[in-house]
């Protein structure tokens, strides 16, 4: 499944969030938890424990591995099993924004397989909340810094 979004911000404020799941629990409804596994810097093989909050009380452990990271502009994750995935953030700047390309792929398993059944238009509308909470969030931090800009 491809998403094409719009966000009205430039590659150099939202591509930070998609390379860095330590955030993803601030704009991505589904994300409980990303934590670093190991010390050093965020490189290509870089590992982070996961929980994901599915449906209700049901929740997914994992682990997101970095496989492609280019700065500001392409940033690939692959998750571990249950959710034998790939997603690739693509940032291209657009007039003052950010096209993203999202890409998803996978082999899901397990009870997890009830969720690749979904329609396509119902996978689609559920990924793109995380469009949305970004969105929110990157509006917010514009907001904040408006009020400390302006003169008392």
């Amino acid at each position: 499944m491809t998403l094409d979004v719009h966000l009205d911000h430039p590659p150099a404020r939202v591509f930070p969030y998609f390379a860095d799941p330590g955030t993803w629990h601030d704009w991505a409804p589904a994300v409980e938890v990303r934590r670093r596994v190991g010390d050093g810097p965020t490189i290509v093989g870089s590992r982070w424990a996961a929980v994901d909050h599915i449906i209700g009380p049901f929740r997914v452990r994992f682990e997101d591995i970095l496989e492609v990271v280019e700065p500001e502009e392409r940033v690939v994750w692959h998750s571990t099993s249950p959710w034998n995935s790939r997603v690739e953030y693509a940032c291209t700047a657009e007039g003052r924004g950010t096209r993203v390309h999202a890409d998803y792929g996978g082999d899901v398993a397990g009870w997890l397989r009830l969720v690749a059944l979904l329609p396509t238009f119902v996978l689609a509308r559920i990924l793109r909340r995380d469009f949305v909470g970004l969105r929110r969030l990157l509006d917010a931090e514009d907001a904040k810094l408006g009020a400390f800009a302006k003169p008392l």
